[in-house]
């Protein structure tokens, strides 16, 4: 299975793709349009403030949002923050900064009058839908977090966390096929390498030719 890392300037780009690569995957790191347009499977990583991803992400937002229609799209961390509607991060007070919208959803700050933030180390997965992506993954397994802001439950949501509020851990698009993690699976030892071989055998089942009659 091909998988291809969207490389915009941020994040540690090579854990990731061992990662990956160890999950069974072919990898390819890229900032070419053209090349990940083409691709079977992308990768959105992120780190940092959503403010700036976002804006460096841009040259890639039409090619993201073209995908979603046909491709399997993983972001992590800030990469699947970019993946909802909004977020507050970086905004004026009341106000919002438009993310790609391909998951319904606002990122929101955790409340630090409750937790200290960032949140930063092993906190506790809760599943809360089926999906392919959580697949082998039980109720308190593992997962490793570095964040200060987070979506708070809803029906994208597939495991959540509970760190001042329930935040997404793992959301997934209405279709399926976009998806991601708060927590950095190539963190996450186990509970990590599970989720990353679910979305490389969840990209593959995607994109293997359709059995005709």
């Amino acid at each position: 299975m091909k998988v291809t890392i969207i490389d915009y300037g941020v994040g540690n780009l090579r854990s990731l793709q061992r990662g990956l690569e160890r999950a069974g995957a072919t990898v390819t790191v890229s900032d070419d349009p053209e090349e990940l347009a083409a691709a079977d499977a992308l990768v959105l990583p992120g780190v940092g403030a959503f403010e700036e991803c976002i804006r460096n992400s841009e040259p890639f937002h039409d090619v993201l949002i073209d995908a979603a229609e046909d491709t399997p799209i993983l972001g992590i961390c800030v990469g699947l923050q970019l993946l909802f509607t909004e977020s507050t991060e970086g905004a004026p007070e009341g106000e919002t900064i438009e993310g790609l919208d391909l998951i319904s959803g606002r990122v929101e700050r955790l409340p630090n009058d409750e937790v200290k933030v960032p949140h930063m180390g092993w906190n506790e997965l809760t599943i809360e839908s089926d999906h392919q992506l959580a697949e082998g993954i039980d109720d308190d397994d593992y997962a490793y977090f570095v964040h200060s802001f987070g979506s708070p439950r809803a029906d994208h949501t597939i495991a959540s966390c509970d760190y001042g509020f329930d935040f997404a851990a793992m959301a997934v698009n209405e279709a399926g096929n976009v998806m991601g993690t708060q927590f950095h699976p190539e963190k996450s030892d186990e509970t990590g390498l599970r989720v990353l071989e679910n979305f490389v055998r969840y990209a593959k089942a995607y994109n293997a030719p359709q059995a005709t009659n």
